[in-house]
């Protein structure tokens, strides 16, 4: 066997090879965590398990190491995106995004860095990502191992958010509070970015898509998460789980954008939630003329800008 045959390649983002080889197109560089020159925000990193591997990424605004008395903030768990396959916590893409969000929202953040696919196949991320909310709860009385969780959060008023992959491990860890608790924890909202979500009967204007196009999507999936039953998988597709009404948060919003493959999916979302029996709030706002995950991509640009102005008020 040639060691240049391939067995997947889904373009400009990972290849593997027949032999076990897998190249990663984007998502690779990291930076290490700092001080912003210009927020003020703080930044460290912690490991949560040796094995699995699995940290985090830590960030508290310039007000929490300057406040007196203490107040405690409260806490998004953020879980990056990129198709469960690509990208860390420890990209320059997210750590400048979690930077500016944590100093816009005036929130303590803890962005997870799960394991990836295909080398970790789901559902190694959903248990990593649980791992990790596990591990933020153990602070729920100021005694965890991590003294900026004891000092600064309030764990009664805790966040998950994510964008695309990431928004999808969101609801799923907030699907999964609901159904099992999780001491210590009161989840009050999730924030879904252009969540990756997907079904095989199309929704919205899906039907547009051209079939390549919609393969694509469903290809990934079954990429990331060999042993699923497609499209429907209700860890893809939220309207075909039956617990859907029991998710485990006051409020939820959903941002997509206009141009993204995905818009469709995020508003059904919050059609079918409404209709589950849940008992919260869920708004949609769409960005006019965008792209998937375009406020990673340009940050500063308006819409990126207004988004982010509603999810710190949201946080708040």
């Amino acid at each position: 066997m040639s060691n240049q045959e391939i067995a997947h390649e889904f373009s400009n983002i990972i290849k593997v090879y027949k032999d076990g080889r897998v190249e990663r197109f984007l998502g690779t560089s990291t930076v290490p965590p700092s001080t912003h020159p210009e927020n003020g925000v703080q930044s460290k990193d912690v490991v949560i398990s040796q094995e699995p591997a699995i940290s985090a990424r830590l960030y508290i605004p310039k007000s929490a190491a300057t406040s007196s008395p203490q107040t405690k903030l409260p806490l998004l768990v953020y879980f990056h995106g990129g198709g469960f396959c690509i990208e860390s916590s420890f990209s320059p893409t997210y750590h400048n995004y979690l930077n500016t969000l944590v100093s816009e929202a005036n929130v303590v953040a803890v962005s997870v860095d799960y394991r990836l696919a295909p080398e970790n196949p789901l559902p190694a991320a959903y248990d990593d990502s649980w791992a990790a909310l596990k591990w933020v709860a153990s602070h729920f009385n100021g005694n965890g191992s991590e003294d900026w969780l004891n000092r600064f959060a309030d764990l009664r008023g805790v966040f998950f958010g994510g964008d695309s992959a990431g928004a999808n491990i969101a609801h799923n860890m907030a699907l999964k509070l609901g159904c099992e608790g999780l001491v210590g924890v009161k989840l009050i909202g999730i924030v879904l970015i252009h969540p990756y979500f997907w079904g095989t009967e199309p929704v919205g204007e899906e039907l547009t898509i051209p079939a390549a196009k919609r393969e694509y999507v469903a290809a990934m999936w079954r990429f990331a998460c060999p042993l699923s039953i497609g499209s429907d998988d209700p860890l893809f597709n939220p309207g075909k789980d039956p617990k859907l009404g029991e998710l485990g948060c006051e409020k939820v919003l959903v941002c997509v954008a206009e141009k993204d493959v995905f818009k469709d999916r995020g508003w059904h979302y919050s059609e079918v939630l409404k209709k589950s029996g849940w008992n919260g709030v869920v708004e949609v706002i769409e960005a006019k003329g965008e792209e998937h995950v375009f406020h990673l991509r340009n940050p500063t640009c308006e819409n990126a800008v207004a988004m982010k102005k509603k999810i710190a008020s949201f946080l708040n």
